[in-house]
């Protein structure tokens, strides 16, 4: 059982937090030296290793067969969503469109939680989950336009509903993940054992399979690690030790404005006013809508 420590709990959090401000940025740097495919390939591999050891040093690989062998239907198809479908949309969305747009509107996946629950768990559609939905998908569309609503002028109009669709996998990820009684990191390696080996054979057949120059692999190991390994142990290490979750939980808001200035000075993308207010929206309806969870 882990230790309650309040501080250490935000020190972990505030960590993941900052390295996930980091990712969108990495994305698209990344992504000028590889393509999405190519991206997921690398990453997925150095994801899989640090979890691997991650697993290793819990001694838990008999849990991790027993629990394969068990359900290898369901983790199958959770492999099939994440890491593989799931990131190569998500960096086909990234590679059409500017890292504010695409991040931002990717947020928007704890509101199409609320909609996937309604058809696969049964749950109903409350009025606050429709004022939170309405904002934020307003919110996702002054993104996406740039301020201009009714002109409905996109940077990439694939882009966008690559960025949208991204959210329904991420949601149906969580939402099927929520079934399984395994560890969580466990759980995340089992997807990536069965996900990366997909991604790879689609490498070979899309004839992408080949080594890339040190800076692209630098990069992709920086996915890897910080995007779908590491950052989750920390994250998972600061709710564990939390004594009020709540707390900690309020640190990921600060993630999607952080980013944007990683975005600013790193990638030097001008950040557009709409932006800026179209975040604040979308991360208001999900205040509102969480808020409302708490109170039912």
């Amino acid at each position: 059982m882990s230790v309650k420590n309040q501080s250490r709990a935000m020190l972990l959090g505030g960590a993941a937090v900052l390295l996930w401000s980091t990712v969108a940025t990495a994305f698209k740097l990344s992504l000028q030296w590889l393509s999405p495919l190519q991206l997921l390939g690398w990453a997925s591999l150095f994801s899989t290793l640090v979890l691997a050891v991650a697993v290793s040093w819990q001694h838990q690989w008999g849990a991790l067969f027993a629990t394969l062998k068990a359900r290898p239907v369901y983790y199958l198809l959770l492999g099939a969503i994440n890491p593989a479908i799931y990131y190569l949309v998500l960096f086909r969305a990234y590679d059409l469109l500017p890292a504010q747009q695409a991040q931002a509107i990717n947020y928007t996946w704890a509101l199409t939680l609320s909609l996937l629950a309604v058809p696969l768990l049964k749950q109903p559609l409350r009025k606050r989950d429709m004022i939170a939905l309405c904002g934020g998908y307003l919110g996702a569309l002054m993104i996406a336009t740039r301020g201009d609503l009714l002109a409905l002028d996109f940077d990439s109009g694939e882009g966008v509903a690559l960025a949208m669709i991204s959210t329904l996998f991420w949601a149906l990820y969580w939402i099927l993940n929520a079934r399984g009684t395994a560890p969580a990191t466990v759980m995340l390696l089992i997807c990536f054992l069965v996900g990366t080996p997909l991604v790879w054979a689609l490498m070979a057949w899309q004839g992408e399979l080949m080594l890339p120059e040190p800076r692209a692999l630098l990069g992709a190991a920086y996915v890897g690690l910080f995007e779908m390994g590491v950052t989750f142990m920390l994250w998972l290490g600061a709710m564990r030790s939390a004594v009020h979750v709540s707390r900690v939980s309020n640190l990921i808001f600060l993630s999607p404005f952080l980013s944007l200035v990683f975005i600013r000075y790193l990638l030097e993308e001008p950040i557009a006013p709409a932006t800026f207010i179209g975040l604040a929206l979308i991360i208001a309806a999900v205040v509102y809508q969480q808020r409302g969870e708490r109170e039912a």
